[in-house]
C-alpha cells in the first residue's frame, strides 16, 4: 500500500526539522513531518487528471505516495495526485507521447459510445414517464428525462434505481420537475423558507398536477 501524504491548508511546520510551512506532509505517530524527514523528499508531485500518465508513473516508480487533501464542504479526503520518482515520471511521459494518437482515437470511440448509450437511456426514461404519467406534455416529458439522466450528475435518473427505471425513482424525477417548474418552490428557498417546510407547503399542489398527469391523455 502506498504511503499517504497530506496537502495542508494550514501553517504547519515539521516536528523534526522545524521546516515550514509545509505544503505536503506525512503524519507519523500523530505528528507532522516534512517529506525529507519522511524519506520522500526525492519524489516529485504529479497532479491528478491524466489517467494514463498517472498509471504509468506509478508502475514505473519503485516508491510512490498518494497525495490527499481534506475537502471541508464534502467533509472527506480527496485525492490530489501522486508523488513519484522523477525518472519514472519522465519514462511515463515518453510512453504517453508515443501512443498519444492511439489513445485519442480510443477516447473518441468511448465518447461516441457513451453518447449513444445516453440517448438510448434518456429515451427509455421518457418512455417510462409516459407510461406512468400519460398526461404529461411531450415537451415536459423529454425535458424531465433529459435532466434526470445526465451522466455524472448524481440526479435520480443516474442512481441505481433510476438506471433500472424503477417506478419510485422515475416518479421522484417527475415530482422534482413539477416542484421546480410549476410552483414557487425555488422562490420560497430564496426567501429563506426551510426546504422541508417549503415542500410540505406545496405538496398538495404538486400531487394535484401529478394526479392529473396520471389520468389524462395527451394527443
Amino acid at each position: 500500500m502506498s504511503p499517504v501524504v497530506f496537502e495542508s491548508l494550514k501553517q504547519i511546520n515539521c516536528a523534526e526539522c522545524r521546516q515550514g510551512p509545509l505544503r505536503h506532509l506525512v503524519r507519523e505517530c500523530g505528528v507532522p513531518r516534512c517529506l525529507d524527514c519522511a524519506d520522500l523528499g526525492h519524489l516529485v508531485f504529479l497532479p491528478r487528471g491524466d489517467a494514463a500518465l498517472t498509471r504509468r508513473s506509478r508502475e514505473a516508480s519503485s516508491l510512490s505516495a498518494v497525495v490527499v487533501r481534506f475537502d471541508r464542504r464534502r467533509r472527506r479526503y480527496e485525492r490530489r495526485g501522486l508523488l513519484v520518482e522523477d525518472a519514472a515520471l519522465a519514462r511515463a511521459e515518453r510512453a504517453c507521447l508515443a501512443d498519444a494518437e492511439a489513445r485519442a482515437r480510443r477516447r473518441e470511440r468511448d465518447r461516441l459510445r457513451r453518447a449513444a448509450e445516453d440517448v438510448r437511456f434518456t429515451a427509455a426514461f421518457a418512455a417510462e414517464i409516459r407510461r406512468l404519467f400519460p398526461g404529461c406534455p411531450a415537451d415536459r416529458t423529454h425535458a424531465i428525462a433529459a435532466h434526470a439522466s445526465v451522466r455524472g450528475s448524481g440526479r435520480v435518473g443516474r442512481s441505481a434505481a433510476g438506471r433500472a427505471l424503477d417506478e419510485p425513482a422515475v416518479s421522484a424525477a417527475v415530482r422534482a420537475a413539477v416542484r421546480h417548474v410549476d410552483t414557487e418552490y425555488d422562490a420560497l428557498l430564496m426567501a429563506g423558507v426551510p426546504r422541508f417546510a417549503a415542500r410540505a407547503r406545496l405538496a398538495a399542489r404538486i400531487d394535484a398536477v401529478l394526479d392529473g398527469w396520471r389520468t389524462a391523455e395527451v394527443s
